[in-house]
């Protein structure tokens, strides 16, 4: 199926590599208007020839930042939250800076991208007579499912799922949905960072580690950066008008 998304305007964030990426590639294939963003310039490149029609430098911890671009862009369909880190750790091995950076990046930085575009979504879902879609990355790891040493980010990401239910029911009948995706373990430059951090602290090979990640998969896989973007497609378009304030499970059995 083509199109899905023909005549909206997407805004993502962390476009620049794993889920944000192949979500912001998967939205303008269609038939979306994608402005993809990340901090970092350098990741953004080869997504212009990958259908994207603009792509910009945002901070998302900086308020600022996100609401100049805000009043750049205009108006949107689409929102996309997938910003986020992962810390590792007990609580004894989160420190302050540990939480507020986690909280600010992982949560704050959803607040801050709702809060500068809703009112353009409120006003064009209303103009449109159609809805308007937030997808928000959590998490399996959170109030779906404890896991060891995910500290504050099990604690962000529970707070993403509570932050999405608030938003779908403030704006229930205003023509503005929004939902929270799941994911479990994901191949992504992120996890390859993580797994080459913990070899090192562990005294084991990547592959070993890897394995590791694997093993917790009841699939016995890893998840795809793609596998996720599909469900966030749908989510975004028309055909999940009727669905808003759900977390959806893209896990691999990882809650089972």
């Amino acid at each position: 199926m083509t199109g899905r998304l023909s005549g909206k305007v997407a805004f993502c964030t962390a476009s620049g590599a794993g889920i944000g990426r192949a979500t912001a590639i998967a939205m303008a294939r269609e038939g979306a208007r994608v402005i993809a963003t990340d901090i970092d310039l350098g990741a953004l490149k080869g997504l212009r020839e990958e259908g994207i029609a603009e792509t910009h430098i945002i901070d998302v911890r900086n308020t600022k930042s996100v609401e100049d671009a805000a009043k750049k862009i205009g108006a949107i369909d689409i929102l996309f939250n997938a910003a986020g880190f992962v810390h590792a750790g007990s609580v004894l091995e989160c420190s302050e800076a540990d939480w507020d950076f986690s909280f600010d990046l992982n949560v704050k930085s959803m607040h801050r991208t709702i809060r500068a575009f809703v009112p353009g979504m409120l006003a064009r879902a209303a103009e449109k007579k159609s809805s308007a879609s937030i997808v928000n990355i959590a998490s399996g790891a959170g109030s779906v499912r404890g896991i060891p040493n995910r500290y504050v980010y099990g604690a962000t990401k529970a707070a993403v799922i509570g932050l999405s239910k608030a938003v779908a029911a403030d704006f229930i009948r205003r023509g503005v949905r929004c939902n929270a995706v799941c994911p479990g373990t994901v191949q992504s430059p992120s996890l390859d960072a993580r797994i080459a951090a913990q070899a090192k602290e562990l005294g084991k090979s990547d592959d070993e580690v890897r394995q590791m990640f694997v093993d917790r998969q009841p699939m016995g896989r890893l998840g795809t950066a793609e596998e996720i973007a599909a469900i966030v497609v749908y989510l975004a378009s028309d055909e999940a008008a009727f669905t808003t304030g759900q977390t959806f499970l893209v896990d691999g059995g990882f809650a089972l």
